[in-house]
């Protein structure tokens, strides 16, 4: 009882408005204090699992560090993103089906952890081609993992969290999240321990973290639901795509604010090499306190009106790209400060895309449908960053200057199109 007593009071303190049932059943609302507090731990491990083995950075140190050719080292962000995007629609179905999903994202989680293991394990045993490759290989079974998670997560966040306690719960875990992160680049800066065991431990701490997830979600408070009348043919799930213009509006604002997710490489191309290398310490700081001082505040604004969350990151993060082509213009960017400070207000942006997509989707999907809205909207996207190679044939023809240029205009462009969007939380 005590502990019961000690979740309750933690909940009121971290939710606007505790007494909102959100659309929750009896059951599930006995039981919400306990599901947002698991919640925001088990998403908070994952988040910080993915900070320790982020594929932008730390793969790819790493894989350079074991003499793999620039192939690989090439393959891993769009083996993780697409990766993690493609496979829900083939999943959607299959978890519509589930009586309870979080045993999905008990799976995904497990999965994941795995998966990290894995790469330790090669990075110990293996270099150069053989290392690249095994790596890439672990990596892509962690992004079918994580799609299995992605695709399950929001029908279980919406049937465990209220309505307007759904930003909370995931604003708190990211900016937990961010913490650890914001460590874990203090300790590489600092130069204490040798590069390469640092960073094999904390792929090894990420697994861990991520069995851990597992174990919390499994202790979920999850009421068994009835299965799905979707058809099991994934391709027929597109259907939605014509029935649901909300959702059509949706997809184009998202997809025009990935812009802020693929900017930071052409944000250190257009600093030159010197610049930026000399700068990746404070880089990665900048990326995770944007997460820590944002991820919170975006949730509670994302529980008032996600939309708005969607327009003020297309609008900031539009800015963002902006004043890096003016450092550049007044040969500012390789300051030690110019750079991080526009990275770090690009990330605020971004981290406010990841809240307000979330919880937009979460909030104007119909019961029973939200893995099949998830994957609908993902696997679009998927293939939009595919296509996102030709970014990097632009650059290589017009230089970084005008390819960031194409991305702040793709922002702005999100916050016209975000700012005729229904508010979900009021529909």
């Amino acid at each position: 009882m005590k502990s019961e007593s000690l979740q309750s009071t933690l909940f009121e303190l971290l939710v606007e408005n505790p007494e909102a049932d959100g659309g929750l059943t009896e059951g599930a609302k006995k039981h919400e204090p306990r599901s947002f507090l698991r919640h925001a731990a088990a998403l908070g491990m994952t988040k910080l699992a993915d900070g320790l083995i982020d594929p932008k950075l730390v793969l790819s140190w790493l894989l350079t560090t074991l003499g793999a050719p620039a192939f690989y080292v090439g393959l891993l962000v769009p083996i993780r993103e697409a990766g993690a995007l493609l496979p829900q629609l083939a999943l959607a179905s299959w978890v519509e089906g589930m009586a309870q999903r979080k045993w999905a994202w008990v799976a995904g989680a497990v999965g994941q952890g795995a998966s990290a293991l894995a790469i330790v394990l090669v990075a110990l045993s293996f270099e150069g081609a053989l290392a690249g490759g095994l790596i890439c290989v672990a990596l892509a079974v962690l992004a079918l993992s994580r799609s299995l998670c992605s695709v399950s997560y929001k029908d279980i966040l919406g049937e465990t969290v209220a309505q307007s306690h759904r930003g909370s719960a995931t604003g708190i875990a990211s900016s937990t999240a961010s913490a650890g992160v914001i460590v874990f680049a203090l300790l590489l800066m600092s130069g204490v321990f040798a590069r390469e065991g640092l960073v094999l431990v904390s792929i090894g701490l990420a697994a861990c973290l991520w069995g851990l997830a597992a174990l919390v979600m499994a202790s979920l408070h999850e009421e068994e639901t009835k299965s799905s009348d979707q058809s099991f043919n994934p391709l027929a799930q597109f259907r939605i795509l014509r029935e649901d213009a909300q959702l059509r509006r949706f997809i184009v604002t998202r997809g025009l604010l990935v812009s802020t997710a693929l900017a930071p490489p052409y944000m250190i191309l257009l600093a030159g090499s010197e610049g930026a290398l000399s700068q990746l310490g404070a880089l990665v700081l900048a990326s995770a306190l944007a997460s820590l001082l944002s991820s919170y505040v975006w949730g509670r604004l994302s529980d008032r009106s996600s939309r708005l969350v969607l327009l003020l990151s297309g609008v900031s993060g539009s800015g963002a790209l902006v004043a890096t082509l003016v450092f550049s213009a007044l040969g500012l960017l390789e300051t030690i400060w110019a750079l991080p400070l526009a990275l770090f207000a690009l990330m605020i942006a971004y981290h406010g895309v990841r809240q307000g997509r979330s919880t937009y989707l979460v909030d104007m999907s119909p019961e029973g449908q939200r893995a099949a809205y998830t994957a609908v909207s993902n696997t679009v996207i998927g293939v939009l960053l595919l296509a996102s190679g030709a970014f990097g044939a632009l650059a290589g023809v017009v230089g970084p200057a005008v390819t960031l240029l194409a991305f702040a205009l793709m922002a702005a462009g999100a916050a016209f199109v975000a700012y005729g969007l229904e508010e979900a939380e009021h529909a």
